[in-house]
């Protein structure tokens, strides 16, 4: 298992880029020339970065035995 400061840093760096896609993605739609193809890929990243930001949550929280 990764260092837990290491994860810590990759989850902020996914972070980072999802909120930058969001712009991306808002800037692109905002304005009168959308290409389809981009806009398709921008979306697909954002969703991997986001399964991968919840991937390292879920690794970061320890397991509780109830």
């Amino acid at each position: 298992m990764e260092d837990e400061e290491d994860l810590r840093l990759r989850l902020e760096t996914f972070k980072t880029e999802h909120r930058d896609l969001d712009i991306v993605i808002e800037q692109i739609m905002q304005s009168g020339l959308v290409d389809q193809l981009r806009l398709q890929r921008l979306k697909k990243r954002k969703l991997v970065l986001r399964d991968m930001i919840i991937k390292i949550e879920t690794m970061l929280i320890p397991d509780i035995i109830a």
